[in-house]
């Protein structure tokens, strides 16, 4: 005998699991559609050299890398994001202009498992490429609030900030020798805490000639730390830009889109939060971050940003572009946690014909195709038990109803919780759809 077991890091998905992912991403990709953005996919396999580029980094040692029966050095792809970009510079001819695009799929990393983290898992991105205007960043806020909204999720609030204004402000503060690193322990901020933030930035700031660190480290901490909630957001606006040295083209657009958003009536989910610095490289523009206000501890659920150079590593002309990502499995755990309705039980369907050796099966058949027909989900159970054990089984799905056929042919409908019944005649099937549409 085989011993039943999964690598470790990975899982099998059961079906109640499997429901609630793919009603939300339904829904999701109801909302995306909305917006005239297109699915796309790509292989889970690559060219090893296509997703690490020019190597280094953390991504080395996350990469599941191997050769395969022809020899060739492949990988998983670890994001949607590199693919992508692959994806763009083959068929960039062929493509509308500006391009948008959605990409729900598996992605795997190599990582270290740990609780609510897998080497194996859902990623969903969403993109508009080929374009730098100010109303994409815009369509991509707005279809993130929209995508919650119609989750029927509410307590959500988007931090928004400006990279390109953060490093305008480095430069205003001197330090921008020190951006990268600078940047990427701002963006530690909410997991390591102030003190252990501005620890980080003395000794990041004491290597460089003529700068008080101690001082330059308060003078970034009063920037990043400015998002009082006693203030505006136009109101932060303006004091971020008078710390950076005034108006510059990164706060003028950063004023408009949230003058495009209040247009939308959707700016009440939006706070400027200049911690918000997204540690990778290549963003450089508007990057946001997605919390929770009933949980903020499950962190970010949908983050992303403006990069200018999507396909620098596959193609001579610049792609700038902006888009953003949701974290499904810690999406599907803070609805758990909040005991949101998506994620309670779903029955696998809405009514359960009863095996009653009274009748034949081929007059069950057909009247579950009848009922299926008129758009309801239809059990039919197969084998010939006890009624006890027929419950059971509805119990066990959560279906609410079943059905029995006489032996006149009626149709008797139970409600099994309440125990009501209502009796109708073989072609009457449009009446079982309403009465359970209208008890549900």
């Amino acid at each position: 005998m085989i011993q039943s077991r999964v690598l470790k890091g990975f899982r099998d998905s059961l079906p109640r699991g499997e429901q609630i992912r793919k009603s939300l991403i339904a829904r999701l990709e109801k909302t995306f559609e909305s917006y005239g953005f297109v699915p796309i996919d790509t292989p889970a396999l690559e060219y090893t050299e296509i997703l690490l580029g020019k190597g280094g980094g953390e991504t080395d040692k996350q990469i599941f890398q191997f050769r395969d029966n022809g020899g060739r050095d492949v990988a998983l792809r670890y994001d949607l994001t590199v693919p992508f970009a692959r994806f763009f510079s083959m068929h960039h001819a062929t493509l509308p202009s500006p391009f948008k695009r959605y990409h729900i799929a598996k992605v795997w990393r190599g990582e270290k498992p740990q609780n609510g983290r897998y080497r194996e898992f859902f990623q969903c991105d969403f993109d508009i490429v080929g374009t730098d205007s100010v109303f994409s960043d815009a369509e991509i806020l707005m279809m993130m609030i929209s995508s919650f909204r119609n989750l029927g999720i509410d307590g959500v609030r988007i931090h928004v900030a400006h990279r390109g204004l953060f490093n305008t402000f480095l430069m205003h503060a001197g330090i921008s020798e020190k951006s990268e690193d600078i940047l990427r322990t701002v963006d530690k901020m909410r997991k390591i805490g102030t003190d252990a933030t501005r620890d980080q930035l003395v000794d990041i700031l004491s290597s460089l000639d003529g700068v008080d660190a101690v001082t330059s480290a308060r003078t970034v901490l009063d920037f990043i730390t400015c998002r009082e909630e006693s203030l505006s957001n136009m109101e932060r606006i303006d004091l971020l830009e008078s710390l950076s040295g005034g108006e510059s083209a990164s706060s003028s657009r950063l004023r408009q889109l949230l003058t495009i958003l209040e247009s939308s009536g959707m700016a009440d989910a939006i706070m400027i939060d200049p911690s918000i610095t997204r540690g990778l490289d290549y963003y450089t523009g508007i990057v946001y971050e997605t919390f929770f206000t009933d949980l903020p501890s499950i962190g970010s659920v949908c983050s992303g940003g403006r990069y200018d150079n999507l396909t620098g590593l596959y193609m001579k002309e610049p792609v700038t572009g902006v888009g953003s990502s949701i974290g499904l499995d810690r999406l599907i755990a803070a609805l758990e946690e909040l005991t949101h309705p998506l994620v309670q039980e779903s029955p696998s369907a809405e009514i359960l014909i009863f095996n009653d050796d009274r009748t034949s099966f081929q007059s069950r058949v057909s009247v579950a195709e009848q009922l299926r027909t008129e758009g309801l989900r239809v059990d039919l159970y197969l084998d010939q038990k006890k009624m006890a054990l027929q419950f059971k089984y509805a119990q066990q799905h959560d279906i609410p109803y079943g059905l029995f056929v006489r032996e006149d042919d009626s149709l008797l409908v139970r409600d099994l919780k309440t125990r009501k019944d209502i009796t109708v005649q073989p072609d009457m099937t449009d009446t079982i759809k309403r009465f359970i549409t209208q008890r549900n």
